[in-house]
């Protein structure tokens, strides 16, 4: 490892960042996997290893420098979403997250829930069971994305307690645009507005409040472009989170009153800011290890700025190999309609063959993976653009094995 590098670095052959993903392999490997599992960089070990020693030396005592750690991932993760300030409770995996925050609503009396029909699993299943369990879940369809925000803030009654929406797509990629306007509806309503950022954060710089996003939930987490790993998930609390009571929470979030006896005669007690929004006894390797690698990122100089030129530069170089290879129309398409710009950190291709193209090329060795229709190709900053030329290459040869069968 050696100093900071610009976004124009990261083109070269070899990749100068490979070096630093030994472990990984990432030189020697077409991984095209980046918008679903990254490489991480061989410091994480560092992380892990540091974790033991002072559960080793320290035992119990341990968890004064495991806090610290989560601290500096909470910082981290503030500085990233533009607000430093921010109250930033973490948790394993989005989805505890998401359902300590439904858990703070008033369903009773909001019985109703927004979002579309394409989220992900962690929000698609817990809503539909939801629904099954007797709330008023309304799916808005998620194309067209650009008027997607507008179809969502339409569908905000006073019977709406929350909207839910990714802001990009994870099956393709696509931002969505006019979520500043969504964040008004909800509050002109009464509604609370959750924003997962989970495949925005990394390929595109983001700022709350410059999206107009300072009185939203925003979710995500580190486990994608970020190289941080499982179990490293957080929820941004907006403002008015202050004062709620979430039902599921863990014995943390009560963590600053344990000093005074519990008492039956009053409610139950909450800690301040992200506190309110705890679990319980978790591992905290995840912390350690994303702590050393989010000081990896800045000694390589991978700022928000450089990533997101990164990601432009390599969809634009995957878009423009994929059309160049003329593959037939339907068994592989792109979306040319939609401007690269309006892309973040994978190229989506369309076809009944999606999962059989996954399968053939990793059987090519090329890593990708497939979401029903959609074949996805994500790039990562450690992946070369001569790795990218190869890998759509191949690409190009297991469809044309794919047509010949046809």
């Amino acid at each position: 490892m050696s100093g900071a590098l610009a976004a124009e670095d990261l083109r070269a052959s070899p990749n100068p960042l490979a070096a630093d993903y030994a472990k990984f392999g990432v030189g020697e490997r077409l991984l095209l996997s980046g918008h679903s599992h990254q490489a991480w960089p061989d410091v994480a070990l560092e992380g892990v290893v540091e974790c033991l020693e002072d559960a080793a030396s320290l035992i119990d005592d341990k968890w004064g420098r495991a806090f610290a750690k989560a601290d500096a991932v909470r910082a981290a993760i503030g500085a990233l979403l533009g607000d430093p300030a921010a109250d930033v409770a973490l948790g394993q995996n989005t989805h505890e997250l998401v359902v300590r925050f439904l858990s703070a609503l008033d369903l009773r009396k909001r019985p109703r829930l927004v979002t579309t029909d394409g989220e992900f699993h962690t929000l698609r299943r817990q809503l539909a069971r939801l629904g099954e369990a007797g709330l008023d879940v309304a799916r808005v369809e998620a194309a067209p994305a650009d008027t997607l925000a507008e179809r969502l803030a339409a569908a905000v009654d006073d019977r709406t307690a929350a909207v839910l929406v990714s802001a990009v797509l994870y099956e393709t990629a696509r931002i969505v645009p006019g979520l500043d306007a969504l964040a008004l509806a909800c509050e002109a309503r009464g509604a609370q507005l959750l924003v997962d950022v989970y495949h925005a954060l990394g390929p595109r710089r983001l700022s709350l409040p410059d999206l107009g996003l300072e009185s939203a939930w925003v979710t995500g987490g580190g486990y994608k472009y970020l190289q941080l790993g499982e179990g490293n998930c957080f929820l941004r609390l907006p403002p008015q989170a202050a004062g709620m009571r979430p039902v599921l929470t863990g014995w943390f979030a009560e963590f600053d009153e344990l000093a005074d006896a519990p008492r039956a005669d009053r409610p139950v007690p909450y800690g301040g800011g992200a506190s309110r929004f705890a679990g319980a006894t978790y591992d905290p390797t995840s912390h350690y290890r994303a702590a050393r690698v989010l000081e990896f990122f800045a000694e390589r100089g991978l700022t928000p700025a450089v990533l997101e030129a990164s990601y432009r530069h390599q969809v634009a170089l995957l878009a423009a190999e994929v059309d160049a290879l003329g593959l037939p129309n339907p068994v592989l398409t792109r979306d040319r309609a939609t401007p690269l710009d309006a892309i973040a950190g994978f190229v989506a291709l369309e076809s009944p063959h999606a999962e059989g193209l996954q399968r053939a090329l990793a059987d090519a060795g090329v890593a990708t993976d497939s979401r029903g229709r959609y074949l996805r190709l994500g790039p990562a900053p450690y992946v070369s653009d001569d790795q990218l030329r190869e890998a759509v290459a191949r690409l190009g040869s297991v469809t044309a094995q794919v047509v010949a069968k046809l």
